[in-house]
């Protein structure tokens, strides 16, 4: 993460403000504060409220950044394990389920979640199957319906993110059966989020593997069962970005509804949660369709816009993966316009990387891989590119 953890509020708006090349009237005129305002924000004069660093952190699309430092939890940001507490483990072996121990389950679990994009992937898969175990042999105890509830949820959440890593990590197999068990305690919890997010995971095992055709039915359902909600927009990207692929019609429309959608729903407290869709993500997705529809320009400007919203003032890349993304489809706009090694470049520079989602990125590289094989045949640069790639 960021360097949040050194500095105040006030600071590290001045940075992303600065990042963005903002003045203070740039920044007032986004969030409706006044300069004044904004100006003892800055030089610590006034000190932020929750409301005041959320419309911040959406305006500046630091990715909860300065909510972070808003409510002074920067150093636990940068703590990978601050809240697996003996405390807590012990509490729920002794089937603590009050409801102080169910909010630091809960925001355990919302830790883990933030952590996706960044962290190592074997560690995160065994730290979530170690809560997910925790949370089971509670669900084997008597315990008041209310505690079963919020139980079913946290392990809903947990098998979601657990099944994530797994199939990041190329088990497929795992996953599929992890996704499964998401799926049940998500409907046994009443939980239609839960649920949404199973179906929005068949979509994404469907997109990777070229099953266009059953990512859009799965999309579709989940879009049923999911209402209003952040999946709810993410299950429509999805859809986009299999019909794009299919060669379908009306992808502009589809966008557009999700979009809308995404306006409506308020801005996520915790952004970097894998499990929420914040407008940086949308561009993420928008860049992908875009890119499958042949329109350089649009991939392009969505592309650099992500990669700039997805590194702080201090340069570390908070979602390495979509960065990753990004960079292949700069690649692939490069291919298409002539400019063969810095395709090449672009492409390898974007399957590097300790944290990767091997499918998606075989799924890209492969876009990638095609567009050069077509455009160059027989060039040294394209096997070279195909090694690497293959190399995955």
């Amino acid at each position: 993460m960021g360097n949040t953890g050194c500095v105040s509020f006030g600071s590290r708006l001045r940075e992303y403000r600065d990042h963005r090349g903002w003045s203070l009237a740039d920044l007032a005129r986004e969030t409706h504060y006044s300069r004044s305002y904004l100006s003892n924000l800055e030089n610590g004069r006034k000190a932020p409220t929750e409301e005041l660093a959320r419309s911040c952190d959406e305006a500046l699309r630091a990715k909860g950044e300065l909510i972070a430092a808003a409510r002074g939890d920067t150093v636990s940001k940068l703590d990978r394990t601050p809240w697996q507490t003996a405390e807590l483990v012990q509490r729920m072996q002794a089937s603590d389920t009050t409801k102080s121990t169910l909010e630091s389950l809960h925001s355990t679990i919302e830790e883990l979640c933030c952590q996706y994009s960044h962290r190592d992937a074997l560690e995160l898969r065994q730290e979530a199957q170690g809560w997910l175990q925790h949370v089971a042999g509670l669900l084997r105890r008597p315990v008041g319906l209310r505690a079963h509830s919020e139980l079913l949820v946290a392990g809903g959440w947990l098998a979601l993110l657990a099944g994530c890593v797994e199939y990041d990590l190329g088990m497929r197999t795992a996953a599929e059966s992890t996704r499964t068990a998401a799926m049940q305690l998500g409907l046994e919890a009443g939980h239609p989020e839960i649920a949404g997010w199973g179906h929005e995971m068949t979509a994404w095992f469907a997109l990777t593997q070229g099953r266009f055709g059953q990512a859009v039915e799965a999309a579709q359902k989940g879009r049923a069962v999911a209402q209003t909600s952040s999946v709810h927009v993410q299950l429509i990207a999805q859809e986009a970005k299999a019909k794009a692929r299919l060669g379908e019609s009306g992808l502009h429309s589809l966008l557009e509804s999700g979009k809308e959608m995404l306006e409506q729903l308020p801005y996520p407290g915790r952004p970097d949660n894998h499990f929420k869709v914040d407008p940086a993500k949308w561009d993420y997705y928008a860049m992908d369709v875009h890119r499958i529809a042949g329109d350089d320009e649009q991939a392009t400007q969505y592309a650099r816009t992500v990669i700039r919203d997805n590194i702080t003032p201090d340069g570390v890349e908070l979602s390495p993966m979509r960065v990753s993304e990004c960079r292949i489809t700069l690649g692939i706009v490069a291919g298409r316009r002539g400019d063969l090694e810095q395709a090449v470049e672009l492409g390898r520079s974007g399957l590097e990387g300790d944290r990767q989602s091997k499918p998606h990125l075989q799924m890209v590289g492969g876009e990638l891989e095609q567009e050069l094989r077509r455009r160059y045949p027989g060039e040294g640069l394209v096997a070279e590119f195909e090694a690497t790639l293959h190399g995955l």
